[in-house]
């Protein structure tokens, strides 16, 4: 249950995040039309920036769960694979290491941007500064998942992957 509650999760984060990435582009190109027909519109810069900051994150977690994020191939493959898996092993205990960084520092940057405002919306900065710890958290998801499958391959499933 568990399982089929993640994936869907893991399905909705990705339209989320093409929602976002066709959100931006549309922005931007009606920015670049207005302000060619001399009607700027301000306020799609800092609503860009606040779309972009949560791509970031769950771009990163995508990125994260479905791909070698880090690798350093050419070295690894000069690697056996037990110590292949020791060096994935290593890279992922880091990235979750730094991405605990980025919560810990990340809940009090939230904090402190509470009655910031962005120069253009009535919105708190917040809501874009949310996204390093929510992201974060979600990205140290993806990462024990990887490490856990690394390092308890289910019997057949090649190679712990």
């Amino acid at each position: 249950m568990v399982k089929s509650i993640y994936r869907k999760f893991c399905r909705i984060e990705l339209w989320v995040a093409a929602a976002l990435l066709m959100a931006i582009a549309t922005l931007v190109f009606v920015s670049a039309i207005a302000r060619t027909l001399r009607h700027p519109l301000n306020w799609t810069v800092d609503f860009s920036m606040f779309l972009f900051a949560w791509l970031v994150f769950l771009g990163g977690d995508i990125v994260v769960r479905e791909t070698e994020l880090i690798s350093v191939n050419i070295f690894q493959n000069w690697l056996s694979p037990p110590r292949r898996k020791v060096l994935q092993a290593v890279f992922l205990v880091l990235m979750i290491a730094f991405l605990a960084v980025l919560v810990r520092y990340g809940v009090p940057l939230l904090l402190d941007n509470w009655k910031r405002q962005f120069q253009t919306m009535e919105l708190s900065y917040s809501w874009c500064t949310l996204a390093v710890p929510v992201g974060s958290v979600l990205m140290i998801i993806s990462c024990g998942i990887r490490l856990y499958k690394l390092l308890c391959p289910r019997p057949g499933s090649g190679k712990g992957q």
